[in-house]
């Protein structure tokens, strides 16, 4: 077997066979076949696509390719959960609480932000003491005892993936939707759950700017997590405006408290019951997405998903002072509110804007290695569909210094739309993707 037949087999548009992939990437990660090789074989996948079965052996194979964790040994089932990526995302702070105060187990592996889509691991880190770098014997220690774990990825899962998105990232190929679709799954399956809830985004603020390629993505991860024996759901969710009202590490931590509170933004708190409630059915701990919600709510109601919350922080070393007073965590030094020029509608409140000036502010990273500002950020006070007021508070900004507070002022200006006439708000969820 060589690895041009391959790329030529793919460039021409004929399906690989499971043994064609798995030489392929196996010589790849070994360093026997060179990365201008992967490089065109990427680029064929990018072009010609791949069939289900295609990408399923891509995903497992390179699944294989690392350690592999079985956390049925720990607990009876292990729901995990996955975000494409947005705005204002701080879902996976408050769901993993309100999941595991309903009775299921969750162990999540997060990631870092880079660019304009934010991270779980730098938003955790704004609580002082906070550990997202546990290994694995802790991970499978905490999950054993706390029944929940939320760390960053210390093991080598899915190095195949590692080295082949590095390569994609400098060649073009990084929107192909199969390529996408192993790289996300390749690294859930080998972290060990049995159900996955994707939370995949479409809209200016997410990769996925087309709702039609938002379902094309989804229904591919559904179909390799049915092929590799793992039951997953995906929900289609709008990313055309921030999530919630925080956009910043410190200020999005505070909403996720706050929301355990109940007192979080209509928009956010929404979003986290939908995907507690299918983490939930797919758990078998409800038998309807109804009773979930139901559930889901109670943990809020009730402050057991705050508790949970604390539980969290405190087994990782947080402090907890901050879970119970948010008003502890860090203010920016500069604060100035954008109002509105003129009353109207709000038309637009565009979430790529307000993620990357969130960045130019310093709550995100250009290039992997920048410092992360846990204090900066945006406080986004208007929904699309609002009627406002001349004058009304439209952005709060939170800023370091008076250069990074004028880029940030001058961006956001353009970020918010107001017209006279009327406008639907945008919906929260455009559906789901499941095999049934």
């Amino acid at each position: 077997m060589r690895a041009v037949d391959i790329i030529e087999k793919k460039r021409d548009g004929i399906e690989l066979t499971k043994d064609e992939i798995a030489f392929f990437v196996e010589g790849y990660t070994q360093g026997d076949i060179p990365d201008y090789q992967a490089s065109a074989w990427a680029m064929a996948v990018l072009l010609n696509g791949m069939t289900a079965e295609e990408t399923t052996y891509l995903t497992l194979t390179m699944a294989e390719s690392g350690e592999k964790l079985d956390l049925r040994e720990i607990v009876d089932v292990v729901i995990d959960k996955h975000s494409s990526g947005g705005v204002g995302d701080k879902t996976s702070i408050a769901v993993v609480p309100m999941v595991r105060a309903c009775g299921l187990p969750v162990g999540k592996m997060s990631g870092r932000g880079l660019g304009f889509s934010g991270g779980t691991l730098d938003k955790l880190e704004s609580i002082p003491g906070f550990r997202t770098d546990l290994t694995k014997d802790e991970f499978l220690d905490q999950l054993a005892t706390l029944g929940m774990v939320l760390s960053g990825q210390s093991m080598d899962l899915a190095p195949a993936d590692g080295k082949l998105y590095a390569l994609r990232d400098v060649t073009g190929t990084v929107q192909s939707i199969p390529l996408i679709a192993s790289s996300i799954m390749s690294k859930k399956i080998a972290a060990g759950a049995q159900g996955i809830v994707l939370d995949v985004k479409m809209g200016n603020g997410a990769f996925m700017k087309t709702l039609s390629d938002a379902r094309e993505l989804a229904s591919l991860m559904v179909s390799i997590g049915e092929l590799s024996g793992r039951e997953v759901v995906a929900v289609l969710s709008d990313m055309n405006q921030p999530l919630g009202e925080a956009v910043g590490n410190a200020l999005e931590i505070k909403e996720a408290i706050l929301t355990l509170m109940g007192q979080g933004p209509d928009d956010f708190v929404e979003h986290c019951l939908e995907i507690a409630s299918h983490m939930l059915v797919l758990g078998k701990r409800a038998e309807s997405k109804s009773e979930a919600w139901k559930m889901a709510q109670e943990s809020i109601d009730s402050g057991s998903g705050l508790e949970y919350l604390r539980k969290l922080v405190a087994a990782q070393g947080g402090d907890v002072s901050f879970v119970d007073h948010p008003e502890k965590f860090p203010k920016a030094p500069h604060k100035e509110i954008l109002k509105a020029h003129k009353s109207g509608y709000v038309h637009q409140v565009h979430a790529r804007t307000v993620g990357e000036t969130a960045v130019v502010l310093g709550a995100g990273r250009s290039k992997k290695g920048d410092a992360i500002d846990p204090a900066v950020g945006i406080m986004v006070k208007v929904k699309v569909g609002d009627q406002v007021e001349k004058g009304q508070t439209l952005i709060e900004i939170h800023a370091r210094d008076e250069t990074s507070l004028a880029h940030a002022k001058r961006d956001l200006e353009e970020a918010i739309k107001i017209h006279d006439e009327a406008q639907e708000p945008l919906p929260l969820f455009y559906g789901m993707v499941s095999s049934d």
